[in-house]
């Protein structure tokens, strides 16, 4: 970002809107994106593999109050996008929240940004071709595969086709969302039905007889819905890719309020939903880590073809994860590339204006989830997914940081907020924050995972300081205005 840019946003005059910095990471894109897009996109945020495939392990360790689970964390999830919605309105960045972070909390704000969601997204990449492995081992033909090398060769598809051009991410994520939502629908009627019925499904007769006979909302205590909490907010990780999406679309400000208001309602049916239905056809005990509980509930109905069909689509629900989360950081990477702070092959674009440098730095730390996957592939899953619930909890406080800020400039007058605007606000955001580190601290309670993650915290801390400590003198350098060449 160039030295005019950063006295634009130190020294907006309060005699109306502040003319917004422009992030020089946003140079360069197509608006390839269109309205069915990023509705699907952020349709395709609220259903990933962290419900069709964490929901089941967590059903077996807190029971039908995951459903509560589910619902609170949802709302708080709603309160992040939509402040990072009004921020989006404010000033459409492919950057997103690292953009906003370096025009409200500094460089230094942007590159913790950037870092930590790098690190949530490249370890939701270890998580998501796991997770293809795991689907994939369940037709025997491929049991034979090693766990790893299916990871490899989804990783290898996945990124072919995100280097293409936006265009074909936008109609992939379009297509894959169109699949997630028809299939979790059908499931859900099929559920009703089964319910209403009362059809056995394997042994059991679907009801809240389901659940008072077998402990109850509560079968195991308060605690491990306490614990659940940091991976339900896994599953609601990709909510923000609306914000960088936003970027390479034409009509921001008719796309993003549509997307964002519907998530609300998409968190209560899907996830709160289909945990209810899952929870009074089946006793949360013959749920597993290891399979998706949709597959569970089809395949002891009677017919095993629908168990093979859900389990195909999961499938395509990890392939979307993974696509999305290679998108997600190149574009992030490339803004923090050209304020210095990333490496600078990461700014660096192909002819189909796609960053696909960053792309392959994310790719390459997911090379190394094929490692964990080949050395243990039995906790491979579980071990990424509360390394990525601290990039994504860290993400998620920074949002919220950088509108206190930006309100707080709104009302001395140095900037206009927008019509669509997130309510309560400070309260709001303060109450989130609180929420969330919350969730980090209760971590601690478990001494098998949480305590283990948190224990990195420090670890990821020395790192960021050591990096910035490299890194800031060429930040200095280009926030004074010296030229870069990004292109070598």
């Amino acid at each position: 970002m160039s030295k005019d840019a950063v006295q634009t946003a130190e020294t907006a005059t309060p005699t109306g809107a502040a003319q917004a910095p422009v992030d020089a990471g946003d140079a360069g894109y197509s608006k390839g994106l269109k309205a069915r897009h990023v509705n699907m996109i952020a349709i395709g945020g609220a259903i990933g593999t962290g419900l069709f495939l964490g929901a089941g392990g967590r059903l077996h360790t807190a029971g039908p109050a995951l459903a509560l689970a589910y619902l609170v964390c949802g709302v708080f999830a709603f309160f992040v996008v939509r402040a990072l919605g009004e921020l989006v309105l404010y000033r459409p960045s492919s950057g997103s929240f690292v953009s906003y972070a370096r025009e409200f909390l500094g460089e230094k704000g942007a590159y913790v940004a950037g870092w930590m969601y790098f690190l949530n997204w490249s370890t939701t990449g270890i998580a998501d071709i796991t997770a293809i492995a795991l689907y994939t081992h369940y037709w025997s033909m491929f049991t034979s595969i090693p766990q790893w090398t299916l990871a490899l060769i989804a990783l290898a598809v996945v990124l072919a086709v995100n280097l293409i051009s936006v265009k074909i991410f936008g109609e992939m994520e379009f297509w894959f969302a169109i699949v997630k939502v028809a299939t979790l629908v059908g499931f859900m009627l099929i559920g009703v039905f089964l319910l209403a019925t009362r059809h056995e499904v394997g042994g059991h007769t679907p009801g809240v007889g389901v659940i008072t006979d077998n402990g109850g909302f509560l079968p195991h205590g308060v605690m491990p819905v306490v614990l659940v909490m940091q991976g339900v907010i896994f599953a609601y990780a990709a909510l923000e890719l609306v914000g960088v999406a936003a970027g390479e679309t034409a009509e921001p400000e008719k796309v993003v309020p549509r997307a964002v208001n519907s998530i609300m309602w998409r968190v209560a049916l899907f996830y709160v939903g289909s945990v209810v239905l899952l929870a009074l056809l089946l006793p949360g005990s013959v749920y597993s880590a290891g399979q998706s509980p949709f597959v569970t509930v089809l395949s002891k109905i009677g017919v095993p073809a629908a168990g093979d069909v859900m389990n195909l689509v999961v499938l395509t629900a990890a392939m979307s994860s993974l696509n999305s989360g290679l998108y997600s950081t190149g574009r992030i990477l490339r803004s923090m590339a050209t304020a210095g702070s990333a490496p600078r092959f990461t700014a660096r674009m192909n002819r189909s204006q796609v960053p696909y440098g960053g792309i392959l730095l994310t790719c390459a730390v997911c090379v190394l989830g094929v490692g964990l996957n080949y050395l243990v592939p039995s906790q491979a899953f579980e071990i990424v997914l509360n390394v990525a619930s601290l990039g994504i909890i860290s993400t998620w406080v920074i949002i919220m940081v950088c509108h206190l800020v930006f309100v707080r400039r709104a009302k001395e007058g140095r900037v206009t907020r927008p019509s669509f605007r997130l309510p309560g606000s400070p309260v709001t955001e303060t109450v989130t924050i609180v929420f969330l580190v919350a969730v980090l601290g209760l971590m601690w309670n478990d001494p098998e995972v949480g305590r283990k993650t948190l224990l990195l915290v420090p670890v990821i801390a020395v790192m960021l300081v050591a990096g910035w400590f490299k890194v800031r003198r060429r930040v200095a350098e280009n926030a004074a205005g010296e030229p870069r060449d990004l292109t070598t």
